[in-house]
Order: structure tokens, then sequence, then C-alpha cells
């Protein structure tokens, strides 16, 4: 098969260890609230160090064990991003894909020293907010390199189901949007975590998040029914929103109305607070990947559209044009 600039040869290892690493940020998510959920973030009073030491494992009691442990988490996953970037440099032939890889290193170094600011500056709620809403973006990248290194992108079927998108607002549109508003409801979400913001901002960005993800899945679902790469997305992102309002609904109340007066937290807060997050980056990274799936099949749709073009104007050019014996 003849290789253009923007296709590449499918390597099952290189997307399985994609895979493997975008799993691991989402881990990591899960271990940075953690720490915050257990007000455990000054537990290891140092940085890069770790009670002076670089390498000397300290004793993991009380919020030590989730602070370490998170920034040693931290520090496989950069190992991991480096080993993602560097072979997609070897195998993948797309140099926009060559450039993703690049900016997840990036990206990973700049978390990195927000990780090590929190802590030098005693969790202002700016840079732990900044911290918290660049660990979703930064999954969202290891997420889309793992979905454009896999099969179903690399080798697309020869025959693709292409729905036309000619209602308002059209998809793309709605889609990218639905992100930005996902994204913005998770930065409020960490600045009400890290005390940056009363809880009023993120509830109006709750109900606006609602609205809007329904009305893309909806929309997706009703104008592309016949297209599972598009209705799958949609359904998965319609299940995780009810999951996350019902986990925001736990986090509220265990938060807001249990936790008052408590001298810790409590384990339900901390169990629903995290779960809550980690809801919210899947919902993230699922719009995220909907977005791309329509983007592509509204390329798929101009493409289809020209050739069409292009076939009906060759008979008529022939027909005002006839070729004289």
């Amino acid at each position: 098969m003849t290789q253009t600039p923007n296709s590449t040869p499918y390597h099952r290892a290189h997307h399985r260890f994609t895979v493997l690493a975008a799993g691991c940020v989402f881990l990591l998510i899960v271990a940075g609230a953690l720490v915050t959920s257990n007000d455990a973030g000054l537990s290891v009073p140092d940085w890069p160090t770790s009670f002076g030491s670089l390498y000397r494992i300290p004793p993991l009691v009380g919020g030590v064990k989730f602070e370490h442990g998170h920034r040693m988490l931290a520090e496989f996953i950069g190992l991991l991003t480096i080993g993602v970037a560097v072979w997609t440099q070897k195998v993948d032939q797309r140099r926009w894909m060559r450039i993703l890889g690049w900016s997840a290193i990036g990206t990973v170094i700049a978390q990195g020293v927000l990780g090590g600011l929190t802590v030098l500056f005693y969790l202002p709620p700016a840079i732990s907010t900044a911290h918290a809403t660049l660990a979703q973006t930064f999954f969202c990248i290891m997420v889309s390199i793992a979905f454009f290194t896999s099969r179903s992108w690399v080798e697309p079927p020869a025959s693709v189901n292409v729905p036309s998108d000619n209602a308002r607002p059209r998809l793309t549109t709605l889609s990218l949007l639905t992100v930005a508003a996902v994204w913005m409801q998770l930065v409020m979400g960490a600045a009400f975590r890290h005390s940056g913001i009363r809880l009023l901002p993120h509830m109006i960005g709750a109900a606006v998040v609602f609205c809007m993800v329904n009305w893309l899945a909806i929309a997706t679902l009703r104008r592309c029914r016949t297209t599972p790469q598009l209705v799958r997305p949609a359904t998965v992102l319609l299940t995780l929103l009810a999951v996350q309002i019902t986990l925001g609904l736990a986090s509220y109340i265990t938060r807001v109305l249990w936790s008052r007066g408590a001298a810790a937290p409590l384990a339900s807060m901390v169990v629903s607070t995290v779960a809550h997050v980690a809801c919210g980056a899947l919902l993230l990274v699922t719009t995220v990947i909907l977005a791309i799936q329509i983007h592509r099949h509204r390329l798929a749709q101009n493409s289809a559209h020209d050739s069409t073009q292009r076939s009906t104007a060759a008979p008529l050019s022939s027909a005002r044009n006839p070729v004289r014996a």
C-alpha cells in the first residue's frame, strides 16, 4: 500500500504502549484527586526532593503515602511519555503525530513544574487549579495519541457511511463548543476543590454542561444513527453524564453538608469526590473523541461531495467540447 503524508502503517505494539500510557495518566488523575481530597498536598513539604532525598522512599504513613505515591506515579508516567514520543518519531510517518508526541512531553514537564510550585508556594489556588486542569488536558493528549494509532483510525474500512450534516448548528461546531464547556467546567471544579471559587459558578457550569452534552449526544444520535463510529461515543457520553451528575450530587452532600466541622476528611467525601473527578476526566475525553470523529466524518463528507461534483462535471465538459474526427 502506498503511504501518503497523512497515513502510516498500523503498529500493534506501539498502539498498545500508548494505551498503557493513557491508562496510567488516568490513574495519575485519580491519585491527584486522592491527594487533594485527603488534604495531603503538603504532607511532603519539599520539591523536587522528598524529605531531602531524590531517591529514598520516606515512611508511607498518613498523607505521605498519597503525596509521595502521586509523585512516584508521575515520574513513571514521565518516562512512559518519553517512550511514547520517541517511539512515535520512529514508527509514525505523520508529521502532525510526531508534533503531538513532543507536545505530550512538553505538557508533562509543565505539569511536573506546576506540581512542584503548588508545594513550594503552599498550595495557592491559582497554581493548584492550573495543575489539576493541565492534568485533564494531558489526559486528552495521551488518549488522542492512543486513538490516532489504533487500527480503526490508521486502517479505516473501505466503505464508510458518511451522513449529511446540513442542519444547524452543525455537529462540528456543536462538538467544539461542548468540549470547551466541559473543559471549563473541570477548571471550575478544580478551583472549587482548591478553594479558589465558591460553589455557585461550578453549579452554573454543571447546568451548562448538562445542556450542551445532551444537545450534542442527542443531535448525533438523530442525525448519524447509521454511523457506529459516532453512535458509540455519543451513547457513552450520555451514560457518563448521568453518572457524573449522580457523583456530583454525592460530592456536594458529603463535602458541603456532611463534612461541616469534621476534623479530618470523611471517607465518603473522599470516595465520592475522587470518583467525580475521575468521571469528569472520562466525560471530557469522550467528548474530545466524539469531536474528532465528527470532524473526520465531516472531512469525508466534503471529499465525497467534491468527488461527486467532479464526476458530474466531466461528462458535461466532454459534451461541450466534442472530439473532432
